[in-house]
């Protein structure tokens, strides 16, 4: 792909026009369901964070019944639900894409490579502050994902208090030696939710969704690659810790269920539900770890546009 039009994968536009009459009306009690699904991915998440300073500056952050997110993406849904969808985008070029946060070279020291500490406590402090009382008291839930450690399986965390919270985001991205232990929280261990979920469709629709717009930071063609033979450094460290983590951690083939969703609108998992997948037009060639700022800023604008673009061809019908 070279232009900033997304891709020509299946999609049902109804979620965004949803979305626009919910604005207009001003008001959202329509008999449906709309949430947002954000993906994780790491630095990736910048493609999503421009989408979703897309839906803010088009009026339509608002209106979402709920928000879910893996990893990255429940930062980006965090922002999002707060009214901070502009900041959800610039976080990404603008205070993450630099040493302090990813620094290769201290992978295997007893520091992690990405420093979830420097994103929550220095960041989400003073850059780009995050209300917690707000997000805990937000009418309209996010709904974080994490992979438990004892089965490698995906749940949705369910934080009580703004400490909680804080510990519900450190727990979607954390992946040890990568990015710091498990996080101990209602009395299990949770590692990085984009291991095990990394586009959270079907916990939505299992939970009611009638509407998803599934924020996606992969382009088309690369969804459906095969994943590279064999396993990096990093997947072979973790596969120390815990038998195939690593494995599970590197190889695209995560995402096939979320992909088996989008494809097929007879899906048994769907029920009838309107699925609207938006994925960057372009690759701007940034990847989890990538602290390159002009190519991470160039994904946050890819994002934007492909957001933008989606919604007119959703109106223009």
């Amino acid at each position: 792909m070279t232009s900033d039009t997304p891709p020509a994968l299946p999609g049902d536009d109804e979620v965004l026009r949803v979305l626009v009459r919910r604005r207009d009306r001003g008001r959202r009690d329509d008999g449906h369901r709309v949430v947002l699904v954000v993906g994780g991915g790491g630095m990736r998440g910048a493609y999503s964070g421009g989408m979703a300073h897309a839906l803010e500056d088009a009026g339509l952050a608002g209106w979402f019944d709920a928000v879910y997110g893996s990893s990255a993406g429940a930062y980006v849904g965090s922002a999002t639900l707060l009214g901070s969808g502009r900041g959800s985008a610039h976080i990404f070029f603008e205070d993450m894409a630099c040493r302090a946060f990813i620094d290769p070279r201290r992978l295997g020291t007893r520091h992690p490579m990405v420093s979830l500490d420097h994103l929550l406590d220095h960041v989400l402090v003073h850059s780009k502050p995050l209300a917690w009382d707000r997000l805990r008291d937000s009418p309209v839930p996010l709904r974080v994902l994490a992979t438990a450690v004892d089965d490698l399986s995906a749940h949705v965390l369910e934080p009580r208090t703004s400490a909680e919270w804080k510990l519900a985001l450190r727990a979607t991205a954390s992946i040890p030696l990568l990015a710091g232990p498990a996080v101990e929280l209602g009395g299990r261990h949770w590692i990085d939710g984009s291991v095990a979920e990394p586009l959270p469709v079907l916990p939505a629709l299992r939970e009611g969704a009638t509407h998803v717009l599934a924020l996606v930071n992969r382009t088309g063609p690369e969804l459906r690659r095969a994943a590279p033979p064999g396993p990096a450094r990093w997947a072979r460290l973790l596969d120390r810790l815990t038998p195939g983590l690593g494995s599970i951690a590197q190889q695209q083939h995560r995402h096939a269920a979320a992909v088996a969703l989008i494809d097929d609108a007879a899906h048994p998992s769907r029920r009838g539900a309107h699925l609207l997948p938006v994925v960057p037009g372009s690759d701007a060639g940034v990847r989890g770890l990538t602290t390159d700022r002009a190519r991470v800023e160039h994904a946050a604008r890819i994002g934007y546009r492909s957001l933008t673009a989606a919604v007119a061809r959703a109106t223009a019908a």
